[in-house]
């Protein structure tokens, strides 16, 4: 078969895949601590373990495919709300949370107090502190310092805990803007400022993201008129040339 058809085919399957990736950041530049992911692309070699190619077969059968996405992990801006339990972080750093199916990770500060007294998400799920409990937050007000210590009417109550990964770490999003990460990878946050009172904002760029949008949406449409045009070319010899080759014999 062609190997333009291939081309064609991979190049489109990998436009699909980076359309449904920014799609999905657009559908959450209002959501707090989101992290943008953008596409990265792998070399993927068509061909067969019985055949020795020449270097210009390899080329020509060398295509790219989505090799998966990677985490925007810039900081968004920070929004101030006046909501004591509303915290954000400036700098490096994740808040650790204990959901159902284990600790888990997130930016997302918007906190509040469950009827047990203890601090969770807007989800529900428990805030750990650095000791790996839940933080009573019994009476008000409440204030945290930049260490992430949190303190109810003058008594301290605990410190949050905020850990870092080192470059290059895994990071892979499991919704509800939480992130988890291979075990035991994480360290004390040593670049992170947490500020009461405010919420980091998605970081993604809407504007970059939407003309993003639109060329991919344009490079998919390319392909699939290729696809045609070599679908077409490839029933012209099936039902003209073949006949005339088979009548020769």
């Amino acid at each position: 078969m062609d190997s333009g058809f291939y081309a064609a085919c991979t190049a489109l399957m990998a436009r699909s895949q980076t359309l449904d990736l920014v799609a999905n950041n657009l559908a959450n530049v209002s959501t707090s601590g989101y992290r943008a992911r953008h596409d990265s692309f792998s070399s993927l070699l068509a061909t067969s373990s019985s055949l020795t190619l020449s270097g210009l077969n390899q080329a020509v059968n060398n295509y790219s495919v989505i090799g998966g996405g990677q985490l925007d992990l810039s900081q968004g801006s920070l929004e101030r709300t006046g909501n004591d339990l509303d915290f954000g972080i400036e700098g490096h750093g994740f808040f650790t949370v204990q959901t159902a199916g284990g600790q888990l990770f997130t930016r997302d500060g918007s906190f509040h107090v469950s009827p047990k007294g203890q601090l969770v998400t807007s989800t529900g799920d428990t805030v750990l502190g650095t000791d790996n409990r839940p933080i009573a937050i019994v009476g008000a007000p409440v204030s945290v310092s930049p260490d992430g210590t949190i303190s109810v009417n003058g008594a301290l109550a605990g410190q949050l805990k905020v850990v870092d990964f080192p470059a290059g770490t895994p990071l892979e999003s499991v919704g509800k803007t939480y992130y988890s990460a291979p075990e035991k990878t994480e360290t004390p946050a040593t670049d992170a400022s947490i500020q009461q009172g405010t919420l980091e904002s998605s970081n993604v760029n809407p504007v970059a993201s939407s003309i993003e949008l639109i060329t991919v949406q344009r490079y998919a449409e390319l392909m699939q008129r290729a696809l045609t045009m070599f679908h077409t070319e490839m029933n012209q010899v099936a039902t003209q040339d073949l006949p005339k080759v088979t009548s020769n014999f």
